[in-house]
């Protein structure tokens, strides 16, 4: 007599696993590390690091809700103190201070970039062209909540203030949000995103179970209600 398995328990089996935990944590501790290489702290204290790319590689390789889950362990860590994030600090006070913003974008951006990758998944291999653009979309996202929060917490314009003809103008006058957040951080931005969609389509195609195709996902949930039979 077959057994019925409520679809919830069954996603609940998938998803809540050992590997799963463990790819969690392991990313988790790899956007830490990643705060921890030498980095330049630019105006305002700003600091341009190597955290986008483990980020955006933890999006690419794992999908939303995991790679949300390990940006959600990182920032839950650090908040209790934890000196992680950029130029060794932690605890809540970094939320009060201009980079609080980048943190919560890269939580959505996690998302975001994961359920692309997911939807790009049902359409063929994960390879680096299927992945770049996915990943090029974590840097508006990013930014979206990013700049407006170093605005308020700086005092700074998010726009030139009037009398600026050049919007991209570096000059201590024409100082505004989108200079300071924005356009120094650009070019490595592009860069990161980049190899990381190079090691995301290495991973995939080392690890394909990693985020199987949809049709070898219904073969194993075929197997899991044959088991349970």
């Amino acid at each position: 007599m077959e057994t019925i398995v409520p679809e919830e328990g069954n996603l609940m089996h998938r998803h809540l696993n050992g590997p799963t935990v463990a790819l969690v944590a392991v990313f988790a501790a790899f956007i830490a590390a990643s705060t921890a290489v030498p980095e330049v702290t630019l105006a305002f204290g700003v600091p341009l690091s190597l955290q986008t790319f483990a980020v955006v590689l933890a999006a690419l390789a794992l999908g939303p809700w995991r790679a949300a889950a390990a940006m959600s362990l990182y920032l839950v860590v650090g908040l209790a103190g934890a000196p992680i994030f950029a130029n060794f600090r932690g605890g809540p006070s970094v939320f009060a201070g201009p980079t609080g913003g980048y943190l919560v974008g890269m939580l959505a951006a996690t998302v975001v970039v994961g359920a692309l990758v997911t939807w790009r998944r049902r359409r063929g291999p994960l390879t680096f062209l299927a992945l770049i653009g996915p990943g090029l979309v974590s840097i508006p996202v990013i930014y979206a909540v990013g700049v407006p929060w170093l605005a308020a917490r700086t005092g700074l314009p998010v726009l030139p203030p009037a009398g600026c003809d050049n919007l991209w103008s570096v000059s201590e006058e024409c100082a505004n949000a989108l200079t300071v957040g924005v356009v120094p951080f650009l070019p490595g931005d592009l860069v990161k995103v980049a190899l990381a969609a190079l090691a995301a389509a290495v991973i995939h195609r080392a690890y394909p179970q990693l985020m199987p195709a949809p049709a070898l996902r219904g073969a194993a949930v075929k197997r899991e209600t044959a088991a349970t039979a």
